[in-house]
């Protein structure tokens, strides 16, 4: 079993290096022993999300209904011969991830292949679910059993993760609506158009909880604070270099940040963190 579950966190590792190289970066800058359980979380959230986002010409919905049931058949055997879904479960046990954050997740997952707009009750359940609580979980790595800084850190890190969400809604704008006939901007659906209005509207309340996830994130345990603010300062340039744009503009393509800044962005955070003492 060590051998195997050793192998599941490397191919849940590969997975996240593979698919993401601004998270990778975060990652690799969080002390080595949180890394694995980082891994496991993200590399489940990856699986579901391909499923709902990227198989097309395959029943999609049959796809995420066996994920649904993988999963929890997973969490109530602790085993699984998915290595994906074995990494994943390993950490939910360890971290005594609450299996409500589990649930709300697939179903906003659910919710992608059904819906094209959504209302704003919708919308709110459906960031709460596929990016709020993914930072609950991560959370729950980052705390362990200190469960009164968890609470004192609840808002702020649901405030990073629906803050990222929709920056990466802005972000894919165009592809979300010529590939996957997605709208995710709350009350506009195919018969209003998306102006550049409701794009600042969208950006007044990324800025709002930006601030609330800095306070947060001065708060986080000295192992992962780095990797946890490099992240929020790549989000953040995106988010910058998405303000200064126009919806026609985005509609050209998926705005990008250079491996360059990347890695620029990662020294900054180094000193502002290690140097500066970020507080």
């Amino acid at each position: 079993m060590e051998l195997y579950n050793k192998t599941s966190f490397n191919i849940s590792k590969l997975v996240t290096k593979t698919y993401s190289t601004s998270f990778s970066l975060g990652i690799s800058a969080f002390a080595p022993h949180y890394r694995d359980a980082i891994y496991g979380i993200y590399g489940f959230v990856r699986l579901a999300d391909e499923i709902v986002d990227t198989f097309h010409g395959y029943d999609q919905k049959r796809l995420m209904e066996n994920f649904r049931k993988e999963t929890e058949e997973a969490l109530k055997t602790g085993i699984s011969t998915n290595p994906i879904l074995q990494a994943f479960v390993q950490t939910v046990n360890e971290y005594k991830i609450d299996y409500h954050y589990i649930d709300a997740f697939l179903k906003s997952m659910e919710m992608d292949l059904s819906n094209s707009y959504y209302e704003h009750e919708e919308y709110n359940e459906y960031i709460y679910g596929s990016a709020e609580v993914v930072g609950l979980m991560c959370l729950k790595v980052f705390c362990g059993d200190d469960k009164e800084l968890f609470n004192r850190l609840v808002a702020p890190a649901r405030s990073l993760g629906s803050a990222f969400q929709k920056v990466n809604f802005l972000r894919d704008i165009k592809s979300d609506m010529e590939e996957r006939d997605r709208i995710y901007l709350p009350g506009i659906n195919h018969a209003h158009k998306i102006d550049d209005e409701s794009k600042r509207n969208l950006e007044k309340d990324v800025e709002r909880e930006f601030k609330e996830a800095l306070e947060g994130i001065k708060k986080l345990p000295y192992g992962v604070k780095l990797g946890v603010y490099s992240a929020y300062l790549y989000y953040l340039a995106l988010f910058r270099k998405i303000k200064r744009m126009k919806v026609k503009d985005l509609m050209k393509g998926r705005v990008r940040v250079s491996n360059p800044t990347k890695l620029a962005l990662l020294l900054r955070g180094l000193v502002e963190v290690r140097l500066l003492k970020l507080t």
